[in-house]
């Protein structure tokens, strides 16, 4: 689905990427594991089209993402692709159910028929009593549920999630494993999850470990 060919990267002085070339297939979950500096979040970035490459290319089906203007870079990027960071990144002053339909009303879907699809998601999550609370007033799990549900509004193609665990206690980390796993068995979502977490490759089918700006290896589980 996505082919990522001899990308390289750098800030300033600093190379991040070396040469790195990765298959991600439709429906796998997928692990990216490796020290801190390794390049696994520029990996994600770039692979998520969120920052450029300085070298080599990122396909989906074939087509070069890199070589779309911006504003079909964007389309593609709010369609094809969800995202759930560390910290969830949900805006303060929505609510659970307003953070979640925001992608669909960016990509032009009616509000009723977006709002209507956040709600359902939310309860497919367990937060059917949270959609009307803010951030502030969701736990540190729930919000990251709310954060799933916006990054499955579009029904994307990948799911790129970047330590999604690592601000969760133990509780709420298994949680978290328990859904990504469940959405890849029922609804066939393909998932690239960076993570220092061991036991969230456990529910991964490949493990990808990097160190140094590079893959060493990549295991099938």
């Amino acid at each position: 689905m996505i082919e990522i060919r001899n990308v390289s990267k750098s800030y300033g002085p600093l190379t991040v990427l070396h040469d790195v070339s990765l298959t991600i297939p439709e429906g796998e979950i997928m692990a990216i594991v490796g020290p801190s500096g390794a390049g696994k979040t520029t990996l994600l970035q770039i692979a998520g089209t969120l920052d450029r490459p300085d070298s080599g290319t990122v396909l989906c089906d074939g087509t070069d993402l890199f070589r779309l203007k911006d504003k079909k870079l964007s389309s593609f990027r709010n369609l094809n692709i969800g995202f759930v960071f560390q910290f969830h990144q949900l805006l303060p002053e929505f609510s659970a159910l307003e953070n979640v339909a925001m992608p669909a009303l960016i990509a032009g879907r009616k509000r009723k028929e977006a709002f209507a699809e956040a709600g359902q998601l939310l309860s497919d999550l367990g937060l059917a009593d949270r959609l009307t609370h803010k951030p502030a007033q969701m736990s540190g799990g729930e919000k990251q549920r709310a954060a799933i549900a916006r990054a499955l509004i579009n029904h994307p193609r990948v799911v790129f999630a970047d330590e999604p665990t690592g601000s969760l206690d133990s509780r709420n980390r298994e949680e978290i494993q328990n859904i990504i796993s469940r959405l890849r068995e029922e609804k066939g979502q393909t998932f690239v999850i960076v993570t220092h977490d061991r036991d969230m490759t456990a529910i991964a089918d490949r493990t990808v470990e990097m160190a140094d700006g590079k893959i060493v290896t990549s295991l099938d589980i």
